[in-house]
């Protein structure tokens, strides 16, 4: 995940996402754009310019879409090297023909900062920064060197020079701007769609571990009799089938229970699955349940459910488990020795709330806590505490979109002083964490989810 989400910051992945058949229209486009524009000087305005040579950069963009649509397939992914020279080309083209058409004087200039908006969406760092410098490059050239307007009188058409150097210092500012700007909004989404990829590939993953789960409980419940009566007839037949004619009955009843048993592992996974009792548990159940992988790492984690017999029973989702699994690991990787799990409950609403004694969440980043891939730089003790932990802030983002998806509302905050100094009793100082659903959420005995209670389906029959 680290390698990947790396990738789509540095926009290695992004540039190789663009179609060639999506440039070839956008370029037809800007084609059609120019051509209209280069009529209306000629025929509307009576403009005096090279047309000759106007119309040929246009033709030049022209074959070279022709040559890209008969010489390559339109669905040809272009790599970075392609695509910084399609936009290359177009900067170029674009930056030719203002020269022959007033330079800055032409309010079309602005259109520049279109082909460095779009490497810094789908370029790399380097690529956009190449290109970013180049249009500056021709930006500025084009105050002293350009071919001016004239009318059909051939009075040149000029504008202010204080407003000539505007424009050069408004384009600059958005070439510089964009870039950025783009930038920043294409990798925030790129590194969203991953982080939320990975959340959907965990929430599947506990899926099927809860459809698993059904699977066994359906098996040794609907096995245990079959197979009992195999084990007790086949030690039957060791012992009597020599001297004992009358013990192919037991061969048959072998034979029959050996058949049941084949329908019982054919249905198995569609009853599994609909076992009732698999898709509620009291809340303490599921949070010990999300906890157990991580009861025998050398922390202490304690659970106060408060009044266990009057607890609420709720529905077991793959999401409430996985995200709070992902909370108490996270308390449990940064803890000191002591991780503390609470839960108390109202008509209204429902409460989880995970701490520890560790120290805590880093003040500047609480408010970016859930946001994937949030990167800080980590000191030799967390190195020792969690060797291989990138802290890209992904396993969070995860807990988070999980919950948030089953109705809960998420809190993160810091204890008294982290960095007090120790006493013997271990304190709760460190992260705190707090989960909050409406109880209608989640309860599985009433309200609009409650599950509808009956007999659970024989397997087998």
């Amino acid at each position: 995940m680290t390698d990947f989400s790396s990738e789509l910051l540095s926009g290695e992945r992004r540039s190789n996402w663009i179609r060639l058949r999506t440039i070839i229209l956008v370029r037809w486009v800007a084609i059609f754009g120019q051509i209209i524009a280069l009529l209306i000087a000629q025929f509307a305005f009576d403009l005096e310019l090279e047309y000759g040579l106007c119309y040929l950069l246009v033709g030049v963009s022209v074959i070279g879409n022709l040559i890209a649509m008969f010489v390559f397939p339109e669905n040809k992914l272009l790599s970075e090297s392609e695509n910084a020279f399609m936009i290359m080309f177009d900067l170029l083209q674009l930056s030719f023909l203002l020269f022959l058409t007033g330079g800055l004087n032409n309010p079309f200039s602005v259109l520049v900062v279109g082909p460095v908006t779009i490497s810094a969406s789908v370029l790399s760092v380097r690529s956009t920064l190449l290109i970013a410098a180049i249009a500056i490059v021709l930006v500025t050239a084009m105050l002293e060197f350009y071919l001016p307007l004239r009318t059909q009188q051939y009075f040149i058409l000029r504008i202010p020079d204080v407003f000539l150097y505007g424009n050069w210092v408004a384009i600059v500012i958005a070439i510089l701007f964009s870039s950025v700007y783009s930038r920043r909004v294409v990798s925030e989404m790129a590194s969203m769609s991953g982080a939320l990829a990975a959340t959907q590939m965990a929430l599947s993953r506990e899926q099927k571990l809860t459809d698993l789960g059904g699977v066994v409980a359906a098996a040794a419940h609907e096995l245990g009799t079959p197979l009992a009566t195999i084990k007790l007839t086949s030690a039957e037949l060791i012992e009597e089938l020599d001297d004992r004619p009358d013990l192919q009955e037991d061969a048959a009843l072998i034979r029959e229970q050996a058949n049941r048993c084949r329908d019982i592992l054919q249905s198995m996974g569609r009853a599994g699955k609909d076992d009732l009792h698999l898709r509620m548990a009291p809340l303490s159940t599921v949070i010990e349940d999300a906890a157990e992988p991580h009861l025998e790492r050398g922390k202490q984690v304690f659970f106060d459910h408060h009044d266990i017999e009057e607890g609420p029973t709720i529905l077991r989702r793959p999401e409430i488990i996985h995200g709070l699994r992902n909370l108490i690991q996270n308390a449990v990787d940064f803890s000191a020795s002591t991780v503390w799990v609470d839960s108390e409950w109202t008509d209204e609403r429902i409460t989880v709330r995970i701490m520890d004694d560790g120290r805590g969440y880093p003040s500047h980043l609480i408010g970016r806590i859930g946001d994937p891939f949030v990167r800080r730089r980590r000191t030799e003790r967390d190195r020792k505490q969690r060797p291989g932990y990138e802290g890209m802030g992904l396993g969070l983002f995860i807990a988070k979109t999980l919950l948030e998806r089953s109705g809960a509302e998420l809190s993160f905050a810091n204890g008294s002083d982290s960095f007090a100094p120790r006493t013997d009793e271990p304190s709760r100082t460190g992260a705190i964490v707090e989960v909050v659903w409406p109880r209608a959420a989640i309860d599985a005995i009433r309200g609009e989810h409650a599950v509808q209670m009956g007999q659970n389906p024989v397997i087998g029959k």
